[in-house]
């Protein structure tokens, strides 16, 4: 039986007729950037979440990159983020000149809350939390560091649609940053994103950074950028947005079925934290042997993907940082021991059974 990590086409076969009238309507309208379809999106997104405003814009990155740059964070500044996440939270530091400043993972793979205040300094302007593959992080803690220190708290939401901490939707704890792209638990048919927030006047700034920065055509009162969720994506979105809980529940069942059927003593399993939903986007374990493993699991045509094998101060790119292995010893750890399982909408039965099976005689 060939299993591959994700098939997008079950999840749009599900809904296929209301996704291609969706797509009609946007079609037909003749409005196909900032139209009714997007506003409407955000109305219906920012109500699910419980939040007071949404803004689409392009992608995940630049809901990141812009929620950083409308804060006036830049060069002299730090930001605080955990050093195990996907490199995209930290490109929109450095993309706004700001320094990261990396802590540790806890054991849930989010930032350990308690490694936050020590690395706080004169120069820290945020704390970035990153809601990794689909579980809330420790936001009660947090939000307590926050608030002693005064410092706005940016969520990069990217991978927990829907996911919520002691009842609290992911996103509306501090300046939520979500991502569209495809195989997100809430995935486009494209590229897209979003950033929620409480206060108004944030929302605007969002909006106008989007836009080349204007409110008004011609009339740019910030240096802005080209950053907008398109009207047919847009359209999409509200259909899958509908379903989304439903679409949640499932993925909870199928990580349900692993966490309890998976008994190998050589496969290490996620852990949930007290308070926390997982909502997983990804269904991540831990092997001491990665590579024996995944060769394993490809002899019996099951495919998995590592969520993510360079830590981002390892990587080539941020070489000027200076930072060595070693820095960051649980992140790299984690880095060189994860695994992420197939887990999408639409697997059968016979499918989590073959996984599972193949599993326990690894």
């Amino acid at each position: 039986m060939k299993i591959d990590l994700s098939v997008l086409g079950r999840q749009f076969d599900l809904h296929k007729a209301e996704y291609e009238a969706a797509a009609l309507r946007a079609l037909n309208s003749g409005w196909y950037i900032l139209g009714h379809e997007g506003e409407n999106f955000e109305t219906e997104f920012a109500n699910y979440l419980g939040a007071n405003f949404c803004v689409g814009v392009n992608s995940g990155l630049d809901a990141l990159t812009l929620a950083v740059r409308a804060l006036n964070i830049g060069s002299g500044d730090e930001v605080i983020v955990q050093a195990n996440t996907y490199i995209a939270s930290v490109l929109a530091i450095t993309a706004n000149q700001a320094t990261p400043i990396f802590v540790e993972p806890d054991k849930f793979y989010n930032i350990d809350a308690s490694k936050i205040e020590p690395a706080i300094t004169s120069k820290t302007k945020a704390i970035m939390v990153v809601h990794l593959y689909g579980q809330a992080s420790n936001m009660a803690e947090i939000c307590k560091i926050a608030e002693k220190h005064n410092l706005p708290i940016i969520e990069d939401c990217a991978q927990s649609h829907g996911a919520k901490f002691q009842g609290k939707m992911t996103g509306t704890f501090g300046i939520g940053c979500f991502s569209f792209y495809p195989t997100k638990n809430l995935g486009a048919f494209g590229d897209g994103g979003a950033v929620v927030t409480a206060d108004e006047n944030f929302a605007k700034q969002i909006k106008m950074l989007r836009n080349y920065g204007s409110e008004v055509k011609y009339h740019n009162k910030v240096e802005g950028v080209n950053s907008r969720l398109d009207e047919v994506q847009a359209a999409l979105l509200r259909v899958k947005l509908s379903h989304l809980d439903e679409l949640n529940q499932e993925r909870k069942n199928i990580a349900a079925r692993y966490l309890t059927e998976i008994t190998n003593a050589k496969i290490i399993l996620p852990e949930i934290q007290t308070g926390a939903e997982h909502v997983y986007h990804q269904f991540v374990v831990r092997v001491q042997d990665r590579e024996k493993f995944q060769f394993y699991l490809e002899q019996h045509e099951i495919k998995t993907i590592v969520h993510y094998p360079i830590p981002p101060h390892l990587a080539e790119c941020y070489q000027r940082l200076a930072y060595k292995r070693g820095d960051f010893p649980l992140a790299e750890k984690f880095a060189d021991e994860v695994v992420s399982l197939p887990m999408f909408n639409g697997m059968t039965k016979a499918e989590v059974d073959f996984v599972i099976e193949v599993l326990n005689n690894y």
